[in-house]
């Protein structure tokens, strides 16, 4: 897209020679103007890319995101074994000290 746009920006620097011309007729410059308009419309439409980088980010941390969720699955939360490893971790712990 980079490459249209400079051969699109290329162009308008071209018609705009053509309309600074004291030597094209009436018709060139009709012509010019109505491809310069078109140009510029397309200009604008060009800068502004449907995919930003933002974008792109987000939906590969999304992506990343549910791999982590999906890789294991989860424990049941209150379960006696979570129970019993904290009390270990606890005790541990205190015995270190």
């Amino acid at each position: 897209m980079a490459s249209i746009v400079a051969c699109s920006s290329t162009n308008l620097a071209r018609i705009a020679a053509v309309l600074l011309d004291p030597a094209a007729t009436e018709h060139e410059r009709a012509n010019a103007e109505a491809l310069k308009i078109r140009l510029e419309k397309q200009l604008r439409q060009e800068a502004t890319p449907e995919g930003t980088g933002t974008n792109i980010m987000f939906r590969l941390g999304r992506a990343i995101k549910e791999i982590k969720r999906s890789a294991s699955p989860p424990s049941p939360k209150g379960d006696w074994t979570d129970h019993a490893f904290r009390l270990g971790r606890t005790l541990r712990r205190g015995f270190k000290k």
